[in-house]
């Protein structure tokens, strides 16, 4: 989850915080922790996360276990705490591609009451569902962009980039064409930051006022209420801990016709144009791959699919994913890709816990 909403990313619980499985003192990332660390525990069979900017793909990389961020309106939101329309979306974190997949088909499809983006996502849904995409031989004949990230070159001779490295040539070997090009690096290094904020801080007011409006029962109708109510309980909310300095932002924004939030959004979709939709129609591209996590963010502004997969464990023995990205509905082509290399690799391994 980004944090617009002002609170650590592991801290979803008032009680304690959730650890890692593999090593405990490392961070187990989130928002969704809770539903990755269990599925990776083997507390749970399968679980869902719900993702902003990184809260499905990037717990699931560090706890060992695979994410899907689908599409956005692929799977509803309704009835989801919101953050942004723009990029929220719901998701499988399990302990296998094929696990995530069977629970990727049981949660997409068109609902009223997420009508607008469900519906735009709904021809994208493969009639016969997803699970006849899970091929041994998935590689065979796709071309995928590879980047290693701007930092990749610090960590020259570490465990992740041997790891990389190795997958490359896995990737190589089941029949997969890769293409490295700087320009595929450049779009990497885009510079969204500030306009994603802008947008999900305008959001984030609308979308939580609906939301509470809706509400069966509730004294919380509004953000304004939710600040009040914060104001007069901020020991059980935690606000000398945490504060609430983006709800009382996000409070300031007006409403969408704002000149500010249009052209964020204007920004937003000028990188997402020129940037990966360029990069995967020029170099025909069937996805992205990466250790580097920058693609979450990049995945996140345009509303695109994200996959990721155990790809290694670092020199402390936290777990890292190789995540798979592509354009809006690819996600046919990225359980492919993702269940052919989990095959190959076998990466996953039990946590001592």
């Amino acid at each position: 989850m980004h944090p617009v909403v002002g609170v650590p990313e592991e801290g979803r619980s008032r009680f304690w915080l959730e650890q890692n499985p593999y090593v405990l003192t490392a961070d187990p990332s989130g928002s969704s922790t809770g539903s990755a660390v269990a599925v990776a525990a083997n507390m749970a069979a399968v679980t869902l996360g719900t993702e902003t900017d990184g809260s499905i793909l990037s717990p699931s990389s560090v706890n060992g276990v695979v994410g899907i961020k689908p599409t956005v309106g692929l799977t509803s939101r309704a009835g989801v705490i919101p953050i942004s329309h723009h990029q929220d979306t719901v998701g499988p974190i399990c302990r296998t591609v094929t696990d995530a997949v069977y629970l990727l088909d049981e949660i997409v499809g068109y609902d009223p009451r997420d009508h607008r983006a469900s519906k735009s996502a709904a021809p994208f849904i493969p009639k016969g569902g997803y699970k006849q995409f899970l091929k041994p031989d998935g590689l065979h004949g796709k071309r995928l962009g590879i980047t290693r990230g701007s930092d990749f070159s610090k960590s020259r001779g570490s465990i992740e980039a041997i790891s990389f490295e190795k997958h490359l040539a896995t990737l190589r070997q089941k029949g997969a064409t890769l293409v490295e090009n700087s320009s595929i690096d450049a779009i990497f290094n885009a510079g969204y930051g500030n306009d994603m904020q802008t947008i999900l801080l305008y959001d984030f007011k609308q979308d939580l006022n609906m939301y509470l409006s809706e509400l069966l029962e509730s004294p919380v109708r509004t953000l304004a209420d939710a600040i009040a109510f914060n104001n007069r309980h901020p020991q059980e909310e935690k606000i000398p801990e945490y504060g609430q300095d983006e709800f009382l932002e996000a409070q300031k924004k007006l409403n969408f016709n704002a000149e500010g939030y249009k052209k964020s959004l204007k920004n937003v979709y000028s990188i997402t144009k020129n940037g990966i939709d360029k990069v995967l129609k020029d170099y025909k591209l069937d996805a992205l791959v990466t250790l580097d996590d920058s693609i979450i963010g990049l995945l996140a502004i345009a509303g695109y699919p994200g996959i990721t997969v155990p790809a290694g464990y670092n020199k402390l023995g936290v777990p890292f994913g190789l995540y798979f990205g592509g354009g809006r509905g690819s996600e046919t082509n990225l359980v492919e890709i993702s269940y052919a290399f989990e095959h190959a690799t076998k990466i996953r391994k039990i946590p001592h816990v």
